[in-house]
């Protein structure tokens, strides 16, 4: 008797032991920390603008330059043109590209820029979704100066994956914007 009731306790504590719920494992994401940025004032032949210290100029010219970030592997591309008295071409040209990205954008906020000050007037295009380019621009004075911008990463486009750099590089975008001035 005693035997059974034994066996029958250890059959009972081994049932309940391998009935354990079975329970997935939460999603999670990998935590990407970039360094707080700090700014460098950088010019070019027709305007003057911050970046950020971790920027490596590349292919700069009179035509535009790019600032490359390689431990966030990305680029923000900068074009300048001049107005030449054909500002609506430049102006629908720079927002045809950034809505060339609506077929794989899931969406595209527009948020206007504008400082008096400065003469400097812009569109700054927020991209989410696994479009090619998280983030597109323009600035001018509508009068001499246009500079579009665009940012990429060096991988296939995976919102989820490079939301975190996608939203650090917009900062910078959004500095390069608020600290341009055009050079007379």
């Amino acid at each position: 008797m005693k035997y059974s009731i034994l066996i029958l306790l250890a059959c009972v504590f081994f049932n309940l032991a391998c009935n354990d719920e079975v329970l997935p494992k939460p999603k999670a994401m990998m935590r990407l920390d970039y360094p707080t940025a700090s700014y460098i004032k950088s010019e070019t032949p027709n305007f003057v603008f911050e970046q950020n210290n971790i920027a490596i100029v590349k292919q700069q010219n009179i035509n535009g330059l790019t600032l490359d970030y390689p431990t966030i592997k990305g680029s923000i591309y900068l074009t300048y043109k001049p107005v030449n008295d054909d500002l609506k071409t430049l102006l629908n040209d720079a927002q045809k590209l950034s809505y060339e990205h609506v077929v794989k954008a899931d969406n595209i906020v527009e948020q206007p820029f504008i400082n008096d000050d400065k003469r400097v007037f812009g569109m700054f295009y927020e991209i989410t979704g696994n479009a090619a380019s998280q983030s597109q621009f323009y600035a001018t004075d509508s009068t001499k100066n246009f500079v579009t911008g665009s940012l990429y990463f060096y991988a296939k486009p995976n919102y989820d994956s490079i939301f975190p750099a996608a939203i650090y590089l917009q900062n910078d975008i959004r500095k390069i914007m608020e600290s341009l001035e055009w050079k007379d």
